[in-house]
C-alpha cells in the first residue's frame, strides 16, 4: 500500500492509463468479430472458456450483471450459435451455458490478437522493466481476486 496520498494519486494515474491502452487494444482485438459479438458478449464468452460450463446466476455473478442481462446476453450468443444452453439435469431450475466450437474459435482469435499487440508493447522493455511489470501487475490482480491464467507463464519468461 502506498504510504502517502501522492503515491496513491501516481499509481491510481498509471494504472488508469494502462487502462485506458488496454481497452483500446482490447476493442481493436475484436476485430473480425466485432460483426458478430460486442465487447460485453466477448466478456461472457471468455469466462465460460475460462470456466467450462457454468450456470447462468453464476455467471450473472461473475460479469456482475442482473440475471434478466446475462440470459438475454446468452439468448444472443446462443443465437449466434456461440454458446449452447440446456437445463441443468440437477437442478431442471437452472440453465447451464458453454461454448461452441465457433465461440471457442472466436475467444482464441481475439486472445491472440490481443497477446499479439501486448507482445509488440513489453518487446519493447528492457527484461528489468518486464520482470517488474510481472510482478506489480500479479500483485494487483491478486489484490482484485482475479485469478491468473492457465498454462506456461504468458510472457515466456520466469516470474522473480
Amino acid at each position: 500500500m502506498p504510504e502517502r496520498a501522492d503515491d496513491l494519486a501516481a499509481v491510481t494515474s498509471a494504472v488508469l492509463t494502462a487502462t485506458r491502452l488496454l481497452v483500446g487494444i482490447a476493442a481493436r482485438s475484436l476485430g473480425a468479430a466485432a460483426d458478430r459479438v460486442t465487447l460485453s458478449q466477448l466478456r461472457m464468452l471468455v469466462v465460460l472458456a475460462t470456466q467450462g460450463e457454468t450456470k447462468l446466476v453464476t455467471m450473472a455473478e461473475l460479469l456482475n450483471v442482473n440475471p434478466s442481462t446475462a440470459m438475454r446476453m446468452a439468448d444472443r450468443l446462443a443465437g449466434a450459435d456461440l454458446i449452447v444452453r440446456k437445463v441443468n439435469p440437477l437442478n431442471r431450475r437452472e440453465s447451464l451455458m458453454r461454448l461452441t466450437p465457433e465461440g471457442r474459435r472466436i475467444v482464441d482469435e481475439v486472445t491472440a490478437r490481443r497477446r499479439a499487440d501486448i507482445g509488440a508493447i513489453v518487446a519493447r522493455m528492457s527484461p528489468e522493466q518486464c520482470r517488474a511489470l510481472v510482478a506489480a501487475m500479479n500483485a494487483f490482480n491478486a489484490a482484485a481476486g482475479e485469478r491468473p491464467e492457465e498454462g506456461p507463464h504468458p510472457l515466456g519468461w520466469p516470474e522473480g
